[in-house]
């Protein structure tokens, strides 16, 4: 495959001492690396190559990896994460993430499904699992923004709850190390930080220059979560049925672009650099640049006046809407996010 020479060349460039990369404390105490590897590949790129980008970059110096079964990879990550740990990296020095499917939501079902991205990915234990979207609804890879399921469902507390509790017993159960919650908003947290007996350590979330969510990210800080980023970049690479005319590309942003001038580096790398100094740990994907990535996050610090400067750039602008997870007619995909600091009524 001809990005299996680009990995191969990441690879075998100077190793980046893992030891460097900045840790943040979660509320347990335990330390988690500041960037990750994100894992899906979207439409373009193979199992295969994502689970070659894994050995590269753990090569370069990544311990840290972000997974979910819906990615449809794990079993090819966990080959990759094998071959990782056989060559000499500790499992207690890496990070694993993985992420529970809506369709998975069923009391029933929690820990069958934990149990088997274990097995997928080789592993006895995760550091982190998350809930990947508070909507249980299921629709078939590949669908288009139009499509609804049948059974769809919007938010209801208390059925959150009973998947809640089969995510503590997974901790229970010495199968995973911490839970957190992914996608979700403040009223909906509220509601599970006042009920759950073990509190979520961490959020995914969209997060990048050009949608820098400040009040969502304020709240979980300030509630002893740790933020994730998910699309740090902008998502380039994302499927061209999430797209729609008003996107907009912080790589793009003319004062990403003079910032990256001023750096001597790629306006990506800036908005990674960003994301660490802000607080927020990005797990961005890449079978080109992870090298470049990571380097960014242990050089030359944005400074004071940058991080200003990228402050002022919000648009608003989400990328990932959510729209197949929409549970009735007549929806926009707002509904999804609580705008107006309520839970969408069913």
């Amino acid at each position: 495959m001809g990005n299996g020479n680009q990995v191969g060349n990441q690879a075998t460039a100077s190793m980046i001492d893992p030891a460097s990369i900045p840790q943040r404390q979660l509320s347990t105490g335990a330390s988690m690396p500041a960037i990750g590897l994100g894992t899906f590949g979207s439409d373009q790129v193979t199992p295969a190559q994502v689970a070659d980008a894994v050995r590269g970059a753990a090569a370069a110096g990544y311990r840290h990896f972000d997974c979910a079964s819906v990615y449809g990879n794990e079993p090819e990550v966990g080959a990759a994460l094998q071959d990782i740990i056989a060559g000499g990296v500790k499992r207690e020095d890496l990070w694993i993430t993985s992420k529970l499917w809506n369709d998975m939501h069923g009391e029933d079902d929690v820990i069958a499904s934990c149990r088997k991205s274990l097995a997928d990915l080789g592993l006895d234990y995760l550091d982190l699992y998350l809930v990947h979207w508070p909507f249980p609804n299921f629709h078939p890879p590949g669908c288009d923004v139009s499509s609804r399921s049948v059974d769809a469902k919007p938010y209801i507390h208390a059925n959150y709850m009973k998947t809640w509790r089969r995510m503590e017993e997974l901790v229970d159960l010495g199968l995973v190390r911490h839970i957190g919650t992914s996608n979700m908003t403040i009223p909906k947290l509220k509601l599970v930080l006042a009920d759950a007996r073990i509190q979520p350590a961490a959020n995914e979330m969209e997060l990048h220059p050009h949608f820098q969510q400040p009040e969502l990210f304020q709240f979980v800080v300030e509630h002893g979560i740790q933020p994730i980023g998910y699309c740090p970049i902008g998502s380039p690479g994302r499927p061209e049925r999430d797209r729609t005319p008003q996107d907009t590309a912080p790589t793009e942003d003319p004062v990403i672009v003079e910032i990256a001038r001023r750096h001597g580096i790629h306006p990506a790398v800036v908005c990674i650099k960003w994301a660490v100094q802000r607080g927020q740990i990005p797990i961005p994907f890449s079978i080109n640049n992870y090298r470049a990535n990571l380097a960014g996050v242990v050089g030359d610090p944005l400074s004071d006046d940058e991080m200003r400067q990228i402050a002022g750039i919000d648009r608003n602008c989400r990328l990932i809407k959510g729209q197949v997870f929409l549970w009735k007619d007549g929806q926009t995909w707002e509904d999804l996010w609580d705008l107006d600091g309520e839970i969408t009524p069913p």
